[in-house]
């Protein structure tokens, strides 16, 4: 199954993160099929930038996103 989720990137208590698409066996940092975005929770407000048009594509390929992924292309405009 190939899932739409979040990986981690940054330094220790400056967390940053992609967008992925990657299949759901893969390790949080694994190996991953194609980098949709980023987020980052550290700037005021939160940056959120994500290729939409992919994400689409994606999801209608049948892809499932996590609980945290979906609010989060929900508030960038999904």
């Amino acid at each position: 199954m190939v899932k739409i989720r979040l990986t981690r990137l940054g330094s220790h208590k400056r967390p940053y993160y992609r967008f992925i698409v990657a299949d759901s066996r893969a390790k949080r940092n694994g190996p991953f099929i194609e980098i949709l975005g980023t987020y980052d929770p550290l700037k005021e407000p939160s940056e959120i930038k994500v290729d939409l048009e992919r994400a689409k594509v994606w999801l209608q390929q049948g892809a499932q996103t996590t609980d945290i992924t979906k609010k989060l292309l929900q508030r960038a405009g999904l």
